[in-house]
């Protein structure tokens, strides 16, 4: 079990947490999100159709 106190726990709110810390587990995260999406449209590409279908309409009918 790991130590509650340690700086490695991702769930901690350190308050010595840097921005630069932040940004980069952020940039991970969203990275890891994006390959995940890519996975998910490669393995049901009908449903990934359907997604961007979608969206497409979603951005004509939009009003700027």
């Amino acid at each position: 079990m790991p130590d509650p106190e340690s700086p490695e726990d991702p769930t901690q709110d350190t308050p010595e947490e840097t921005d630069a810390a932040r940004r980069r587990r952020r940039a991970q995260f969203l990275r890891d999100l994006a390959e995940a999406r890519e996975l998910r449209d490669r393995v049901q590409p009908r449903r990934a159709k359907v997604a961007r279908l979608r969206h497409a309409m979603r951005m004509r009918t939009f009003r700027w």
